[in-house]
């Protein structure tokens, strides 16, 4: 994917960048793919924000996206590759030879008119679904299952692609993208090939009404604050907080734990955080 540069005519065109979508196909969807996708505002069934800075932003629709990847050795081909709002990758609209149509993450390489199938004999190619016990060491995939049948929960995002190290008994280990090295049952099944999209961590957005376009709202310091409203608020002229950073109901934040001391770590060989 290519990457368009502007010329600095405005402040905010400095370092703006954009995608030049060379491979979006169609910027038509399949309509009996998508969904009504309201927006919450970052407030929840009771009415009070618990996402803070959501708000406003482009109106999307919800495409349904398959990520059991369940027809079965069920011939498919490509028949667009579409630009999806709610997602960084780009996603493949299949054609089923059964006349059922499905998207899917898009894999970095695949084509329109390349054919996709899902199954445990299927060839070990981009796009191509099977259980990870059955592909040979080394393979890069992404869409990773973890739990049999639930659908794919890990390396989802633009250019994310984990690696299958080992095979043993009924587990295989994955290096993932974070560093991390993890097991996962091996009759999960995962999709061969790294997420489409490569380039979107080298996108700039480059000015503040490209966050608001995406339903972000600006950010306030809580230096900038009044005491009231926030514990580093308040104190003559502009101060650095006096306390260490915390949270606007006094809880401590930048370093301060928050994982569950109930959460297993059994399927986790390598922690991510092992070399920092």
């Amino acid at each position: 994917m290519a990457i368009k540069k502007f010329r600095p005519v405005t402040p905010s065109q400095r370092f703006r960048t954009v995608p030049m979508f060379d491979e979006i196909t169609s910027t038509i969807p399949e309509k009996s793919l998508l969904r009504p996708l309201r927006k919450s505002g970052g407030r929840n069934n009771k009415g009070r924000i618990t996402v803070w800075h959501r708000g406003g932003g482009h109106k999307r629709q919800y495409r349904v996206i398959d990520f059991r990847r369940n027809k079965h050795d069920i011939p498919a081909r490509v028949a667009s590759i579409e630009y999806d709002p709610n997602r960084s990758a780009r996603i493949a609209l299949l054609h089923y030879v059964d006349g059922e149509k499905r998207y899917i993450i898009a894999p970095d390489g695949l084509r329109v008119d390349d054919p996709v199938m899902s199954g445990e004999t299927v060839d070990n190619r981009i796009a191509n679904a099977m259980p990870m016990g059955l592909m040979l060491l080394g393979t890069f995939v992404h869409n990773i299952e973890l739990r049999p049948g639930k659908g794919a929960q890990l390396c989802r995002s633009a250019g994310a692609m984990a690696q299958l190290v080992a095979r043993e008994g009924k587990k295989v280990t994955l290096r993932m993208p974070s560093g991390e090295v993890r097991t996962a049952p091996s009759n999960c099944y995962a999709t061969i090939g790294q997420v489409s999209n490569i380039d979107h961590k080298n996108i700039v957005w480059g000015k503040a009404g490209a966050s608001r376009w995406r339903g972000w709202r600006p950010t306030v310091r809580g230096v900038a604050m009044n005491p009231v409203d926030h514990p580093m608020g308040g104190g003559e002229g502009r101060s650095s907080g006096g306390r260490h950073p915390c949270t606007p109901w006094g809880k401590p934040t930048k370093g301060y734990k928050t994982r569950s001391k109930r959460k297993s770590k059994a399927h986790i060989v390598v922690d991510r955080r092992a070399n920092k």
